[in-house]
């Protein structure tokens, strides 16, 4: 698999993510459903959203394990969140300490949406390739 990425800008450069991502000669392509804090019982978090975010990335990694490929090849990871203000000021040291542990370089989108799956305030949903 070769995987290339696009930043056509400067301020690429800091958002943790790239403008574009390209990929040739895969050899698998896994598309994550949307993930939120939910523990092994089904049971979704009523922490706050840094307590629900952690449980997210926790998922995610598991998910992407258990299906055989590699965190480090996420090309798109996409973010929802009932608030990107709370996101910012809670998340976002947790969301690039994810990335930089897996020296990721994605395209990325965060979106605000007005509710999420019952009490959950953030999800990640990814697309991984081999």
């Amino acid at each position: 698999m070769e995987k290339r990425t696009i930043d056509p800008w400067k301020w690429g450069e800091y958002t943790n993510s790239a403008q574009a991502v390209e990929v040739k000669q895969v050899e698998g392509t896994l598309y994550c459903s949307g993930q939120v804090a939910m523990d092994a019982n089904g049971q979704l978090s009523q922490g706050d959203m840094r307590t629900q975010f952690l449980q997210t990335i926790q998922n995610v990694e598991q998910l992407i394990s258990e299906a055989g490929y590699e965190c480090k090849n996420i090309v798109r990871l996409n973010v929802f969140t009932t608030s990107t203000a709370e996101f910012f000021t809670t998340c976002v040291d947790l969301y690039q300490e994810f990335t930089a542990r897996h020296g990721l370089k994605q395209a990325t989108t965060l979106v605000e949406v007005k509710g999420l799956y019952q009490t959950a305030t953030v999800e990640l949903e990814a697309t991984v390739v081999k």
